[in-house]
């Protein structure tokens, strides 16, 4: 099942989405969904977008949205909100899509390339901060083509030809590129503040369908019978990721109340 085809079955149940707000879509028919997608993690801070959207629309006020210079240092914020976030200084080069950002790491770090999820990190033995390439999707709702690398600083400034051979990276646009720097300074702040206990509430309904990894819910569901498992989450008021290798994530801050429904409509498998 692809995105396409659940947000098409959500519009045939529900009616347009008129309001989404924290991890609740509010639709034309009057039903609050529990959205468990989140936008593939993109909305896992809410999908309001808080102070991250403030900061767009004032950089879109101001009329900073050529291809002009907005800042001494171009890139410069984002650089230091990305080495923050990584407790290590590093160069942050967007790309359009994962498998372009992904390409790039590992031609400058063959061996020292990894994917990240904020609260779950692949492969535990891994420490973060010495990684020299990470790919990270900002926590930033509807920008879905955005994804960084961030580069280890002193590796690339040691080999600066290095970045010629880098492909399909882009320059994002100012109000943009401020919102995603917003987006991850908020995205440190919930990493200190959101912890175990605010995602193990649920388990009582979720272990029944889902591995959980922090927030990150793996389906136990086999493959060949998600999309039917999809559809009747639906009927529970549940959005659930609609790609079986891409986690849904626990709704941070909803009452455990949501999954009632689900929990008395029990799914078969």
């Amino acid at each position: 099942m692809n995105k396409s085809e659940l947000f098409t079955e959500l519009y045939t149940h529900y009616g347009a989405v008129t309001r989404a707000r924290g991890c609740f879509l509010y639709t034309k028919k009057g039903v609050r969904i529990t959205d468990l997608y989140q936008e593939g993690g993109r909305a896992v801070l809410g999908w309001e977008g808080g102070s991250a959207f403030t900061i767009f629309k004032n950089v879109l006020s101001r009329g900073q949205t050529g291809s002009f210079i907005c800042e001494d240092s171009p890139s410069y914020r984002l650089n230091k909100a990305v080495s923050e976030l990584f407790a290590s200084d590093r160069i942050a080069l967007c790309f359009s899509s994962q498998k372009a950002a992904l390409e790039a790491g590992l031609s400058l770090f063959p061996d020292e390339t990894s994917l990240y999820r904020p609260w779950n990190s692949q492969n535990p033995k891994i420490k973060i901060n010495e990684m020299a390439g990470l790919i990270f999707a900002p926590p930033l709702p509807w920008a879905e083509n955005i994804f960084i690398l961030a580069a280890d600083k002193k590796r690339i400034e040691d080999n600066p030809d290095a970045l010629l051979f880098i492909r399909n990276s882009v320059k994002l646009p100012f109000a943009l590129e401020a919102a995603c720097t917003k987006s991850i300074h908020n995205l440190i702040k919930a990493l200190q503040e959101r912890e175990e206990k605010n995602w193990f509430i649920y388990d009582t309904v979720l272990i029944k369908y889902w591995n959980r990894q922090g927030p990150y819910l793996f389906p136990k569901i086999p493959e060949n019978k998600y999309k039917d498992f999809a559809l009747h989450c639906l009927d529970c008021g549940i959005l659930i990721s609609p790609d079986y290798n891409v986690p849904s994530i626990v709704p941070f801050g909803a009452d455990v109340g949501v999954f009632t429904k689900l929990k008395n409509s029990p799914f078969e498998y």
